[in-house]
């Protein structure tokens, strides 16, 4: 199979290429990015070669020409101030995705959608793929999903022989991811010493709040997954267990300090406004709204089975922020404090 990976050098793509990389059936993968990694990075991939290309702009169809499969992740974060920018890729850009498959002839399209894509759940009970995808109004993020996957919807019902298929991971950390992650969510100003377990003196324990997340390098396994087995639809990715605000503090050695949802909420919009953190108020929306996923399906017919626990995923995590670890691509390179400061905080573009 020859495989185009479209978003290769973030979080997610580096880890889809680590996956495709093992698997037999897979004889090349070209990693598509709007700016190319470094050497060091690209000469580890005996597979993997690289182009440079904008969702936004280039002409995706040379580079998809030829190919058995695409997967595209490609997607933005920041900068949170422009939300004309964040649509021009996540939505229009995905529609030129999809437009340069069809083009094409590829016969498999794997596509990132998430979490978000969800309605708010019924509590802690979690939900299988068939749960509305109305999305939590309040996030654009979420917004921005719903729109993705309605496209995804009128693609299957006009190409019915496209192969199309749709992960919807919780919150995917690693270690490598971890410089890229400070900077889309925490900002310059987070006193990065004390993100390591054992030193973070408290974690907010807002009423209602849930999080569940998945190691990348899992989530890259269902990718390769995707890419090789005869499936389609959509696949929740999720680890267990799900975690508290009490068992996060555990993880971290910390102590719980009660936050009402709607401070929450006022101090990241304030902290937002005043450019002090790059995370818009309407992520706590998401977070307390997304319901608990259920992964049933991934192990029954993707035959996924996930190597990392929610909080082994989660101590690794904190861990590579306080070492301010990465990998040599440019979305997550170390660094880069200054970059944040000069072109405002949560002005930066994370693709």
């Amino acid at each position: 199979m020859r495989v185009v990976v479209i978003g290769a050098t973030g979080n997610v793509g580096t880890s889809v290429l680590g996956a495709l990389e093992r698997e037999p059936q897979v004889a090349s993968v070209l990693g598509l990015a709007r700016r190319l990694p470094a050497a060091a990075f690209a000469t580890t991939f005996a597979k993997a070669t690289f182009a440079a290309a904008d969702v936004t702009s280039d002409d995706l169809l040379p580079h998809l020409d030829g190919a058995d499969a695409v997967v595209h992740l490609a997607w933005l974060i920041q900068p949170s101030r422009d939300k004309a920018t964040l649509a021009r890729t996540n939505v229009l850009g995905s529609q030129r995705v999809f437009d340069a498959a069809i083009a094409a002839g590829v016969r498999a399209l794997v596509v990132a959608s998430s979490i978000g894509v969800y309605s708010p759940g019924p509590g802690a009970q979690p939900v299988d793929e068939s749960w509305p995808r109305e999305g939590v109004r309040a996030s654009w993020y979420s917004r921005h999903k719903v729109e993705l996957e309605r496209r995804l919807d009128v693609l299957e019902a006009e190409h019915a022989p496209l192969r199309i298929v749709r992960l919807r991971p919780a919150f995917s950390l690693k270690r490598g991811a971890a410089s890229e992650q400070r900077r889309l969510f925490l900002g310059p100003f987070v006193p990065t010493p004390l993100l390591k377990p054992g030193r973070v003196p408290f974690f907010p324990d807002v009423p209602g709040l849930r999080v569940q997340v998945v190691h990348t390098d899992d989530v890259g396994e269902a990718y390769r997954l995707a890419v090789v087995r005869d499936v389609r639809g959509a696949f929740n990715v999720a680890t267990e267990p799900v975690l508290s605000p009490r068992d996060l503090a555990d993880v971290l050695g910390a102590r719980t300090l009660p936050v009402p949802a709607r401070a929450a909420r006022m101090l990241a919009g304030a902290a937002w406004l005043a450019r002090l953190q790059p995370t818009s108020p309407d992520w706590v929306d998401l977070a307390l709204g997304v319901p608990v996923l259920d992964a049933t399906r991934a192990r029954a017919e993707l035959g996924w089975e996930p190597r990392w626990t929610a909080p082994d995923a989660v101590r690794e995590w904190f861990a590579a922020v306080h070492d301010a670890a990465g990998l040599p691509t440019p979305p997550l390179a170390p660094g880069h404090e200054l970059d944040e400061l000069t072109t405002g905080v949560g002005g930066r573009e994370n693709l």
